[in-house]
């Protein structure tokens, strides 16, 4: 990576403050295993009854929850929702406020919850429960949506719509989905799409967010740290080559591939990919200034979380305004390095250490 390219000492971008939107305080949402829990507690909810006329409406329920813990969607745009014609199964997208033109946007959607809605609707009963839209009182859906926090042991607040709405934002944010992908998902204003080194299409942030949704439903990768970007350099040489990606927030990430892999996954610049790189993979210096070693891959952030074990320790770097990188060092380092949270440390991995993969 080049040295120069230090996005801790970048100005804050325009997208800033919609980060904060997104984000606020983390700590006032739920996290992705609470929203699993909740989830779980929908599902077992809208099962639970004996009587068909109940259990149609739970499921009703149930499907309005999924849509916005797992597209982000707003309570009246989901309520608002024709299934019939809005949902695109396809294409994997879902079209939400067609009755207000200038407001109309399109999400991706996981294949794996298209399939799902697709199953409900299968159900003739449930088709003509639920007409033409998914309009309830949304005073009711409130309601339910509290009862099932409070069946969880969580605060019912933290299961209003908006909450789930914002966790979900936050949930994304902490998966390392860059920033203007994240926002163009939840329909905040339009984002920034031109980084310092590379401009990103609308079209091409959608592809980013739509394939980021399909690995997050099939955990394909045990990777934990990822970058989305466009492909900005291809250096071939004998055997090898050396590809740079930059990512949407300027990170420019170095990785070596043989020529074969490069031929076969249809490389060139301006391809979108991500580069992938295991927590272990990453070596941390406890220093201001730029490492001298010869990694390739070195980049400037702050712990943020330390996660001590009696073998190995987990560290959580914010080594961006919306990304995090983890890493995982035996505990004797922690005492050698002498690192607490809030230090400035650097991240630092080779170009063989990654994994360069496209969708």
């Amino acid at each position: 990576m080049k040295a120069s390219h230090n996005p801790a000492l970048r100005p804050p971008s325009s997208g800033q403050a919609d980060h904060g939107r997104i984000v606020g305080e983390a700590s006032s949402c739920l996290d992705s295993l609470q929203l699993e829990h909740l989830e779980r507690e929908f599902r077992s909810w809208a099962e639970g009854s004996k009587r068909a006329d109940v259990t149609l409406s739970r499921k009703r329920i149930l499907l309005i929850f999924l849509l916005i813990r797992h597209t982000g969607a707003k309570l009246h745009e989901v309520l608002e929702l024709d299934p019939f014609t809005d949902i695109d199964h396809d294409r994997l997208l879902v079209t939400f406020g067609r009755s207000m033109p200038q407001q109309t946007r399109s999400v991706p959607l996981a294949a794996a919850l298209a399939v799902e809605i697709r199953h409900l609707f299968a159900e003739e009963a449930f088709r003509q429960a639920v007409g033409q839209t998914l309009g309830v009182d949304p005073a009711f859906v409130r309601r339910k949506f509290y009862e099932r926090a409070q069946a969880c042991g969580f605060p019912k607040n933290l299961g209003s719509p908006e909450m789930i709405r914002k966790s979900r934002g936050v949930e994304l944010m902490q998966s390392n989905m860059p920033l203007p992908a994240v926002q163009l998902y939840l329909g905040h204003s339009t984002p920034n799409l031109t980084s310092a080194y590379v401009s990103f299409s609308e079209e091409e942030i959608r592809t980013i967010t739509s394939s980021f949704l399909q690995r997050e439903s099939h955990r394909k990768t045990s990777a934990r740290n990822s970058f989305f970007g466009k492909i900005t350099d291809i250096r071939p040489a004998d055997i090898q080559a050396a590809v740079e990606l930059t990512t949407l927030d300027g990170h420019v990430i170095s990785s070596v591939i043989t020529l074969d892999s490069l031929s076969r996954l249809g490389l060139k610049v301006g391809r979108l990919a991500t580069v992938e790189v295991k927590a272990p993979w990453v070596s941390l210096y406890k220093t201001e200034a730029d490492p001298l070693c010869s990694a390739e891959n070195r980049l400037p952030g702050v712990i943020t979380r330390i996660t001590r074990g009696r073998v190995n320790t987990e560290y959580v770097l914010r080594i961006g305004s919306d990304t995090e990188l983890c890493v995982i060092t035996t505990t004797q380092s922690l005492r050698r390095l002498e690192l607490q949270e809030k230090d400035t440390v650097w991240a630092v991995f080779g170009s063989y250490a990654t994994i360069l993969r496209v969708d």
